[in-house]
C-alpha cells in the first residue's frame, strides 16, 4: 500500500502542477497581448493527450501522462489531458483540440488511429500522433513501442522456470498491439521449452480488477505457474491473484511494476513512453517533424527488461548467460522476435 500511496500523491501533485501551467500559460499570453507598445505573446506551443483509461493504473495511461508532464516542464508546453472511452469520445477529443488550435494530440494506443485519420484531414495544421498502430498520414503517424522484443525474453525465462510448462498470459482487450505481446511471449517460452503451453485469456476492458483477477486464479487453476499481463489499471486484479498463489511467478508490462507484489514478480517488460513522447514534441515544435512510423525496440533503450533484485536467486548465471545472449541477438537483428502482422 505505501507504494500505492506514493504513486497517487506524486500524480496528484503532477495533475496539479499540469493544470496551474495551463493556467499560468493563458494568463501571460493574455496579459502579454493586452499590453500597449508591447511586441504581440508569442502563441504557446500547445499539446494534448488522450488516454482510454485513467492516469493512475500505475502501468500503460501513467507512463503517457508522466510524458506530458515532462513535455510541458521541459519544452514549455500549454498541455492539456482526457480520458476516453469510445471510438466517438476518441474523434470528439481530437477533433475538440485540434479545434483550439492544439499544435500535437497524442492518442495513447492502436485503437486511436482510425479516429486520428478521421479527423487530421479538417486539420492540417495539427500532428497526430498514435502510440501503436501502422496508420501513416501527412499529418498522422505512429510511434510503435516493440515491447514484444522485451515479452519474448520473460516468455524465455518463465519456460525455463516454470516446473508445469504451463504459462498464462492475461489482457485488457484484445487489440493487435497487446495481442502481439503474448505472441511474442509465447515464441520465447517455446523457443526455451517446445512443449511449453501459454494460455491467453482477455477480460473485454481495462479497469475490471475483479475479472482480471478472476482470469488469473482461473490460468493458475488449471496449472499455470508463470503469468503475464497487459491489462492497464485492471492489472491490480492480477497482482492481487499473483499475491495469493504460493509458488506462482509472474511479469509486470509496460511500466516497472516489480514492487506490485515483490514475492512473485520476476520483472518487468518496460517502455520508456515519456522519452519517446518528449522526442516527438521536440520534433514537432521545431518544425522538423515528417509523418513516418517511429518505432523502439531493444536497441533503442526505450525497451527494457528490469528484472526484481529480491528474486535475483531465481536467475541461474547459466539462464543469465543465455538471455544476455537473446538480448545481444534481439537488439542487434540477428533474432527476430514473433510479433503480429499489424
Amino acid at each position: 500500500m505505501g507504494v500505492l500511496r506514493r504513486r497517487t500523491a506524486w500524480l496528484a501533485l503532477s495533475l496539479a502542477v499540469l493544470v496551474c501551467g495551463c493556467k499560468d500559460s493563458g494568463k501571460s499570453s493574455s496579459t502579454s497581448g493586452g499590453t500597449p507598445g508591447a511586441a504581440p505573446a508569442a502563441t504557446p506551443f500547445r499539446v494534448a493527450l488522450l488516454t482510454p483509461g485513467s492516469i493512475r493504473d500505475g502501468g500503460w495511461n501513467q507512463s503517457a501522462y508522466e510524458g506530458l508532464v515532462r513535455i510541458q516542464k521541459e519544452l514549455g508546453a500549454e498541455v492539456a489531458h482526457q480520458e476516453t472511452k469510445t471510438p466517438q469520445d476518441f474523434q470528439a477529443g481530437f477533433r475538440d483540440f485540434a479545434a483550439r488550435g492544439f499544435d500535437l494530440v497524442f492518442g495513447h494506443g492502436f485503437e486511436f488511429q482510425d479516429a486520428a485519420a478521421a479527423v487530421a484531414k479538417d486539420y492540417p495544421k495539427t500532428v497526430f500522433v498514435t502510440t501503436s498502430g501502422s496508420t501513416v498520414r501527412e499529418n498522422v503517424a505512429p510511434i510503435v513501442f516493440e515491447l514484444e522484443d522485451a515479452t519474448y525474453l520473460l516468455g524465455f525465462a518463465g519456460a525455463r522456470l516454470s516446473k508445469t510448462g504451463k504459462l498464462g498470459a492475461v489482457g485488457g482487450v484484445k487489440i493487435p498491439s497487446v495481442a502481439s505481446t503474448f505472441t511474442a511471449f509465447e515464441g520465447g517460452a517455446k523457443a526455451a521449452r517446445p512443449d511449453a503451453q501459454v494460455g491467453v485469456s482477455y477480460i473485454g476492458g481495462w479497469t475490471d480488477t475483479a475479472a482480471a483477477r478472476e482470469a488469473a486464479l482461473a490460468q493458475i487453476a488449471g496449472g499455470a505457474d508463470v503469468l503475464i499481463h497487459n491489462a492497464n489499471e485492471a492489472a491490480a486484479g492480477f497482482f492481487q491473484a499473483v499475491s495469493e498463489s504460493p509458488g506462482v511467478l509472474a511479469f509486470g508490462a509496460n511500466k516497472n511494476q516489480n514492487d506490485a507484489s515483490p514475492e512473485h514478480v520476476l520483472a518487468s517488460a518496460t517502455l520508456d513512453v515519456p522519452a519517446a513522447l518528449v522526442l516527438v514534441a521536440k520534433e514537432v515544435k521545431s518544425g522538423q517533424w515528417k509523418s513516418r512510423p517511429l518505432r523502439f525496440g531493444l536497441a533503442s533503450g526505450v525497451i527494457k527488461v528490469e528484472w526484481n533484485p529480491k528474486l535475483a536467486d531465481r536467475i541461474t548465471p547459466e539462464l543469465k548467460a543465455e538471455l544476455d545472449k537473446l538480448q545481444a541477438d534481439i537488439a542487434s537483428g540477428a533474432l527476430v522476435v514473433p510479433r503480429g502482422s499489424f
